[in-house]
């Protein structure tokens, strides 16, 4: 975050500091940094609904017993059917949230001989914890190769996280807890800062301003020294540990610092030491927007005092992007964290930006460089890309519990020095004072959330009871298969077409086909080009492995210039005639949608109204075969309802619901069409009923527990999951039980599935990139299947 003057700062956003980044060849020099030494110079119980059983005082919304009882087994261990997977005792017939299966003796036969099948093969429970190794349930089948025999067990790369930040502090702000638990589970993570984060150079609080000295390199040094301090506390427990700091040249014809963490070399950071803008929505011409937009040819660096890095350099926009791309080459990231491109502006006269423009169109510099990364270096793994939401988190409901968001302020206190201990051994300063009385931000520390990639509905089923799983990767949606209920997986497979944003949702059409509908984002010749359109592209026939062209939907929105092309993601369903339709939310928040007409064409991009709608809309079809569609806002949920089907949306509708955290789930459940959410400030899983009751409305609200986190939920027959405290999936699989937490880390949202009427698939694509799979018998004795790695290892550096 950039310490811009304060008239520079939104009104509804307090404005905290910023900017490092870099990559290169070998290092000019190097030095070791101490503790106390100078820099060198040189280089209670609920009732769920459907059921009329209450939920143990284990299981309910505190943080008590059942977060010990779902903790990950020790390193090496293995869990057993009756143990470990904790088979429950039998229930009644009815699994939960009044999903119904079919419970003749038969069938459950049938379903536990799969899972039991699918046990055997992979060699046992085995259980993914950190580093460990995960057995292979099939052999991996890459593209265009035939399916072999099942593998020994395959240890999978552990995933290498690169992130990507405007300024120092903008990856505790806003990418923190998830850089901590990467951190914490042994993944080798760098941060790359983009620029020096200087300011007006005064490394002092609002009130000790006026009578402090402005030095630019020194307080880019203090910040440096404060971010340094905050990642070897988050790796070792100790501020002071060491870091060995190099020079290295750039790609781009400058040079980076790049600096090792000692006691833990996979932890690196990368400062690139350009000059920031100074100011979050005014036009500064020196900065990375202005560069962007050709308003300056070439942008200056301002390096920290203290650097090894001695010379000074600038760029031009390809340089930035090509320093980029070599930081890219050189880290080989399989998961790429970076900041919002397109976060919209402000519903005022002005439509000043929701976040720094240094945040915004340095994201942009990335998702450039990204592209040309994927397209010209072919020696490298999959990776996949994470967006997080800025300043404007500090608006939404609070997404982590009272645990994560102390956690997350305590490393913002070691970044603001608040003890004002010299044990940087610096004259600048051993952290960053404008935070010091203030080190929450706006808010920021009791937040994280996605700018995209937030959808559960990646993962679906054909009538064959095949699978197909789409993310994407490398900017193209990649595309995993395994035919039949116990068929080879196959994939990845990387459809063509470039440009594709996180978040695929998926339908079944009329016909039987999957449609796979996403966003694209596209840069032209100039600034002005920069564009996000929705497309789409369907089965070329009903379990074929062919799809046709993407096709595009265009946006709702006039250009980028009016709302930094801040549409969501689409929200897709087919209503009880076949007609298909897909929602965003556009930079205006409110609720736009296209419908397809019965000749195949697609009507125009309709304006359902709504206000203060976040996040990416949900939708589902009740029993009746309605169109349902919600979104969150920052105090509730809004509904529309279709009043019968194949007539057009009804109005935006209020549902009476609660504040919830962004993400919602929908699906059609009970005759009504259920949703999941979050409770703001825990964690804890809600759902409610939404049925037409002479009007949308939501009924059962009910609390459902579970082991906090933030994010997504995924839900299917008796099944929910989501990311959980320590960023592991937590996972209920059924009434009786604690929350259960699979020592698994993974990228975006977890999608669920039901495969035929008795079973539940789930997959995750982890932070190597990878998909993983399992699945569970959807009856009240159930239990998760063993994880299945899908398609080759993602090769290492």
């Amino acid at each position: 975050m950039s310490h811009g003057p304060l008239s520079s700062r939104p009104a509804t956003a307090r404005v905290p500091q910023p900017r490092p980044s870099t990559s290169g060849a070998a290092p000019e020099a190097s030095t070791t940094v101490r503790p106390g030494t100078a820099v060198p110079p040189g280089p209670g119980a609920t009732t769920r609904p459907g059921r009329d059983t209450a939920v143990p005082p284990g299981r309910n919304a505190t943080t008590g017993p059942a977060r010990h009882a779902a903790a990950p087994p020790d390193p090496g261990a293995t869990t057993r059917p009756g143990r470990d997977a904790v088979i429950p005792h039998q229930r009644d017939a009815v699994t939960r949230h009044g999903h119904h299966h079919v419970g003749h003796p038969r069938a459950r036969a049938v379903v536990k001989a799969v899972a039991l099948l699918a046990a055997t093969a992979a060699g046992g429970m085995l259980i993914l914890r950190g580093n460990e190794a995960l057995a292979g349930l099939d052999a991996p089948a890459g593209p265009g190769s035939s399916p072999s025999a099942a593998t020994a067990p395959d240890a999978p790369d552990p995933g290498r996280v690169l992130q990507i930040v405007a300024h120092p502090d903008d990856d505790l702000y806003f990418m923190n807890p998830d850089l901590g638990y990467s951190i914490a589970a042994g993944h080798p993570v760098t941060t790359v800062y983009l620029t020096s984060g200087e300011a007006d150079g005064i490394n002092a609080a609002a009130g000790k301003e006026a009578s402090a000295h402005a030095d630019k390199p020194a307080y880019a040094e203090a910040r440096q020294n404060g971010i340094r301090a905050a990642y070897a506390k988050m790796a070792t427990g100790d501020r002071s540990s060491a870091w060995k700091r190099s020079v290295v040249p750039t790609k781009g014809g400058g040079h980076a610092e790049i600096d090792v963490l000692v006691a833990r070399p996979q932890i690196n950071l990368v400062w690139l030491q350009l000059r920031e803008a100074g100011n979050v929505y005014q036009d500064v011409p020196d900065s990375l927007h202005g560069l962007w937009d050709g308003k300056v040819p070439r942008l200056e660096s301002v390096l920290a005092s203290g650097s090894p890095v001695r010379r000074g350099f600038s760029y031009t926009k390809d340089q930035v992007v090509q320093t980029i791309v070599g930081i890219l080459e050189r880290y080989r990231p399989t998961t790429l964290r970076t900041q919002d491109p397109t976060p919209g502006r402000f519903h005022d006269a002005a439509k000043r930006y929701t976040d720094h423009q240094d945040h915004f169109y340095g994201a942009r510099f990335v998702q450039l460089a990204a592209e040309q990364y994927a397209r010209d270096f072919k020696d490298r793994p999959h990776f996949a890309v994470q967006n997080y939401v800025g300043y404007f988190n500090g608006s939404l409901p609070r997404a982590l519990d009272p645990g994560e968001a102390k956690e997350k302020l305590d490393i913002l206190d070691t970044y603001a020095w608040l003890d004002r201990q010299n044990h940087c051994g610096s004259d600048a300063g051993c952290g960053d004072l404008k935070v010091a009385e203030h080190p929450s931000g706006n808010g920021w520390t009791q937040s994280i959330n996605y700018a995209r990639g937030t959808g559960t509905n990646w993962l679906t089923s054909d009538a064959e009871h095949g699978l197909w799983a789409f993310k994407v990767l490398d900017g193209q949606v990649a595309v995993w298969h395994r035919s039949g209920l116990i068929g080879r997986w196959s994939g990845p497979r990387l459809l063509p077409g470039t440009g594709m944003d996180q978040g695929i949702s998926t339908v079944t059409l009329k016909d039987g086909r999957t449609a796979a509908f996403g966003t694209r984002t596209s840069f032209g010749d100039k600034p002005a080009d920069y564009r996000r359109e929705v497309v789409y592209a369907v089965q070329q026939a009903p379990g074929s492995e062919e799809f046709g062209p993407w096709q595009s939907l265009g946006t709702p929105e006039a250009s980028d210039a009016d709302w930094t092309s801040d549409i969501s993601a689409p929200a897709v369903s087919v209503d009880g005639t076949g007609a298909l339709a897909v929602y965003v939310r556009d930079g205006a928040s409110t609720l736009r949608g296209r419908v397809r007409q019965p000749d195949g064409a697609w009507g125009p991009w309709e304006a359902h109204g709504g206000s203060d709608l976040h996040g990416t809309p949900v939708t589902g079809t009740d029993g009746a075969g309605r169109r349902m569609v919600f979104a969150a806002t920052t105090t509730s949920v809004t509904g529309w309802l279709q009043p019968g089907p194949g007539a057009p949306l009804g109005p935006a509708t209020p549902t009476g619901l609660p504040e919830t955290t962004l993400p919602l789930t929908a699906e059609g459940r009970e005759g009504g069409v259920r949703i999941w959410f979050r409770k703001p400030g825990s964690g804890n899983v809600r759902t409610a009923l939404m049925t037409d009751a002479e009007g949308l409305k939501a009924t059962g609200l009910t609390d459902l527990g579970g082991l906090q986190g933030f994010g997504s939920v995924t839900a299917s027959g008796h099944l929910l999951a989501g990311r959980s405290a320590g960023g592991l999936l937590g996972a209920d699989v059924g009434e009786g039980r604690p929350w259960e937490r699979s020592p698994l880390m993974f990228v975006g949202a977890p999608s669920s599935t039901m495969t035929g009427k008795n079973l539940v698939s789930l997959a995750v694509v982890g932070l190597d990139a990878r998909l993983y799979v399992t699945s569970s018998a959807d009856e009240p004795d159930a239990y998760l299947a063993p994880w299945q790695p899908v398609g080759p290892r993602n090769t290492t550096p």
